[in-house]
């Protein structure tokens, strides 16, 4: 498990907002065994690709790369930023939020806030990020040598272990699923698949992934399994629309997925003793697999989720044992197709 904690913070590590994700995308092929051959397309999708090559079985597994934050779009006149949503940042958690600008050099930077002395009591209204700015303690003048619009922003938070298997990071939306797929290739290699596996981390994905359709158009599978972060139980939060941290996958059902294939992945859960959730939806999943499966002329496509508490924020949680049983599922599903 300490591999695994190591290579999600690894991932985490590295920078990725959507049209951006070189950096994560690189972090991610220093892992995938050498087994696998690994390349990347037009769009900056990694391909790493396993098996025999001949097989008419091929099946794609997907995890996004890339994480929300924010774009500068000018720079004022008193040296603070101005920025935007680069994909689906809350702007809730944003006031205050210490952040990374990636201009020709790192810079720390915090967006303000408002005191709440001076709001003249609407303190619970939160501005659109478009109309917040990003302080980085510099003069417009030095500014401009080091920053310019449509340098990146990240959240700054270092990983962090938390209790027993559990553990907080920015981004692990979805470099949990990238560590799950590269950990599920690990497995692999102790008896290479006779069928044909093409893993696409891809790109894009928080902006309408553009990554997933291109990489699957490319890759043509006969099948394919999209892997992404799913709900996590907390307060507040309807049990039937969550999973549990620790309590395995989460199997999609939908009406874009392919039945048998979740229906396998629950046999396969079951059979090795796994914990896991029946994700049930009644309309479209949200994720990559809605778009993989219209690919070409259409591809059976799953969706298994990890559980996960405050999407889309600096601190998102996880546990280990649910990344680890994600890509032990994913290999087993793999070893019973060939």
């Amino acid at each position: 498990m300490q591999e695994l904690k190591e290579l999600v913070f690894r991932l985490c590590k590295a920078g990725g907002t959507p049209g951006d994700e070189s950096a994560a995308a690189a972090a991610a092929a220093q892992k995938f065994p050498g087994c696998a051959e690994t390349h990347t397309d037009a769009l900056g999708n990694l391909l790493a690709v396993m098996g025999d090559p001949k097989s008419k079985n091929h099946i794609l597994l997907d995890a996004h790369l890339d994480q929300i934050g924010l774009v500068v779009t000018r720079i004022e006149k008193n040296g603070f930023l101005r920025a935007d949503r680069c994909g689906g940042t809350d702007q809730r958690i944003l006031p205050g939020t210490a952040v990374t600008v990636c201009g020709k050099e790192e810079l720390h930077g915090i967006v303000c806030c408002m005191p709440p002395h001076l709001t003249g009591g609407d303190r619970d209204k939160v501005p659109a990020p478009d109309k917040m700015a990003v302080d980085i303690g510099l003069s417009r003048e030095e500014a401009e040598k080091r920053v310019q619009p449509g340098d990146r922003i990240l959240f700054r938070t270092e990983p962090k272990s938390l209790l027993g298997t559990r553990i907080t990071a920015p981004g692990l939306d979805d470099r949990s699923s990238v560590a799950a797929l590269i950990r599920c290739a690990q497995l692999l290699t102790e008896k290479p698949p006779r069928c044909r596996v093409t893993f696409l981390c891809s790109t894009r994905e928080e902006v309408g992934g553009q990554g997933a359709v291109t990489g699957a158009y490319g890759a043509d599978p006969s099948q394919a399994i999209a892997v992404d972060v799913g709900f996590a139980a907390q307060p507040g939060v309807e049990p039937e629309k969550c999973g549990k941290l620790g309590g395995g996958p989460m199997i999609g059902y939908a009406p874009v997925l392919n039945r048998g294939i979740s229906e396998k992945l629950v046999l396969l859960a079951e059979k090795s003793k796994m914990p896991y959730k029946r994700d049930v939806m009644g309309e479209d999943t949200g994720t990559n697999s809605d778009d993989i499966a219209a690919t070409r002329s259409g591809v059976p496509t799953g969706l298994v989720s990890i559980p996960l508490r405050y999407m889309h924020t600096p601190a998102e949680v996880v546990d280990l044992q649910d990344v680890e049983n994600t890509a032990r599922l994913l290999a087993a599903y793999i070893r019973e197709a060939e």
